[in-house]
């Protein structure tokens, strides 16, 4: 397994995480991670947590000259849908998956630490309505060393999150843990 070596602003970033939940005054978790068990599949592997309460955060980027971003978040049972829904919701004709590199620019957030807590301001959010009706909900901690167990009730405090049905599609292959098209 690859050693994966964390920027040093992560603990800025867990810093601002923990501080939007305290903001939010709701109960959480903070969970250290071994940031080589951050992907889902290994940290509810080697944490014994359930693939269907943990909610990945997916940045996207629209294609073209003029660059659009949003956050999206869906649970990891299933795969977003950034060929319909996601490009409906951001009004462009053209969409991918935002890189590493893209990710990491906007969020100061790398792959698999990605959360939707302590995003910029002006980044639509949508979140797929399934996430809403977990008892709880893990999500990414800002960096690939931490990850937060909370209430879905988050995403009711967050600004500028949209619910969205069907943002989420079931897999087909049984996938766990993974998101891409």
């Amino acid at each position: 397994m690859t050693t994966v070596v964390e920027p040093e602003v992560s603990g800025d970033i867990e810093a601002r995480v923990i501080q939007a939940l305290e903001d939010m005054g709701l109960p959480y978790e903070r969970i250290p991670v071994d940031p080589a068990y951050a992907d889902t599949a290994e940290f509810c592997e080697r944490y014994a947590f359930p693939v269907d309460r943990v909610a990945n955060t997916i940045v996207c980027a629209s294609r073209g000259a003029q660059k659009r971003y949003s956050a999206c978040v869906v649970l990891a049972t299933t795969r977003l849908d950034v060929n319909h829904a996601v490009r409906r919701l951001m009004g462009v004709s053209r969409l991918s998956f935002a890189s590493s590199d893209e990710t990491m620019e906007l969020t100061g957030m790398m792959i698999g630490g990605v959360t939707p807590l302590a995003l910029p301001g002006d980044l639509a959010i949508y979140v797929d309505d399934r996430v809403m009706a977990l008892d709880y909900v893990l999500v990414g901690g800002g960096s690939r060393s931490m990850k937060v167990k909370t209430s879905p009730e988050i995403f009711s405090r967050l600004p500028g999150v949209q619910i969205v049905s069907g943002l989420g599609l079931q897999r087909r292959d049984n996938a766990e843990g993974q998101h891409g098209p």
